[in-house]
């Protein structure tokens, strides 16, 4: 009964994948998977092959198939699988497709999910790579505009500027004040030498001048009445 559904699933398959699927002996053969992958940098890269080994055990369906997971040889290394430590987990990912397809045909089914979890995986790792360059880029972006819009204001950064700003004002007026200061004194000092003592007119030779200019203006007023 198992062989009969063996041979029938076979030949299904043969029909499906014309191209993909290569007899190993009469219980194994080898499907050729091409999994769809994004386009990085806006062009189309080149998309990995896998090759998925299958064994039918002598109770296929009634029990799991046995499966591999391979490149075919000297395939180009693929920056985003890797085949040596995505195998298992990949193989892995089949367990539960497979446990509610016991008892019916379940090859199909099983490349179509294998293929759908490669290219999620695919997928999620060039979204990571997207992601980190992205986040490079905005702080990159975030340093070159701090250049433009300063120091981001908050409470402390305020209560520095208002206390530098307070220093610098009382400075200010400290400095205009001692100019004042200092200008008063120049102009008590000019009014002082303005009034000349008696020994300090002596000194100069002034005291006969002085006489002379007061008599003169008298004799000018005496005139005057006359």
């Amino acid at each position: 009964m198992g062989r009969e559904e063996q041979i029938e699933e076979r030949e299904v398959l043969e029909s499906i994948f014309p191209d993909e699927i290569t007899d190993i002996d009469e219980k194994s053969y080898r499907i050729t998977i091409t999994p769809d992958v994004p386009q990085q940098n806006g062009e189309d890269v080149e998309s990995p092959t896998l090759l998925l080994t299958i064994t039918y055990p002598p109770s296929y369906p009634d029990e799991p198939p046995i499966l591999d997971l391979s490149l075919p040889p000297n395939a180009p290394k693929f920056p985003h699988l890797d085949i040596a430590t995505d195998r298992d987990h990949l193989l892995s990912s089949l367990t539960s497709t497979i446990e509610e397809n016991l008892g019916m045909a379940m090859i199909f089914t099983l490349v179509t999910v294998l293929r759908e979890n490669i290219e999620s995986l695919i997928l999620e790792r060039v979204a990571s790579i997207q992601a980190a360059k992205d986040k490079i880029a905005e702080e990159a972006e975030a340093q070159e505009n701090a250049k433009f819009h300063g120091e981001k204001v908050t409470r402390e950064s305020f209560l520095r500027w208002r206390e530098g700003f307070r220093g610098e004002m009382q400075a200010k007026e400290e400095e205009e004040r001692a100019r004042r200061e200092l200008a008063e004194m120049k102009g008590r000092g000019a009014k002082k030498e303005d009034k000349l003592t008696g020994r300090e007119l002596w000194e100069k030779g002034l005291v006969g001048k002085v006489e002379e200019d007061e008599d003169a203006g008298v004799e000018d007023g005496m005139e005057g009445l006359k």
